[in-house]
């Protein structure tokens, strides 16, 4: 690693702590004793591939998974960094499986069940992109099964 300042590999870390985005580091370079911040993640070192519905294969990609959660939580009132902690969760799972091939559906319910502890609104808003309901019959079912389980969690 480099200072982004001077090109220094002479870099000191002052502090680390664990953040919603990864592993967050304060450095500081013995140069031109500037500092600045790192993010560490994990990566896959092979992402394995998603078998999507109609048969396709894609590499698992972590941008296109968080935007289609935003996307669900849009205007919703979540902790900041939540949705980055969801899907670091799906993807440690993920890379815990040791799997070269995971079935879209599988991450999909992966999904599901983390927003039904988050966020029951951008739950049903996945779910009615995700599950494809063919009427409204089909989406009062999924919102009457969150109600059910809802229920049983209050018991």
């Amino acid at each position: 690693m480099q200072c982004p300042y001077c090109a220094s590999s002479e870099l000191t870390v002052l502090e680390t702590r664990d953040s919603a985005e990864g592993i967050q580091r304060r450095r500081k370079c013995r140069t031109c004793q500037k500092r600045f911040s790192t993010v560490e993640r994990l990566v896959f070192e092979q992402p394995p591939m998603i078998i999507k519905r109609d048969g396709r294969r894609e590499a698992f990609n972590r941008e296109k998974l968080v935007r289609n959660i935003y996307k669900a939580c849009d205007k919703r009132p979540l902790p900041v960094g939540e949705i980055e902690r969801l899907v670091d969760d799906i993807q440690e799972e993920l890379m815990r499986t040791n799997r070269l091939e995971a079935p879209s559906r599988m991450i999909g319910d992966m999904v599901m069940d983390r927003l039904s502890k988050l966020d029951n609104i951008a739950y049903v808003r996945f779910a009615s992109v995700y599950l494809n309901p063919a009427d409204i019959t089909d989406l009062l079912a999924i919102i009457e099964r969150l109600r059910h389980t809802e229920n049983e969690n209050n018991l």
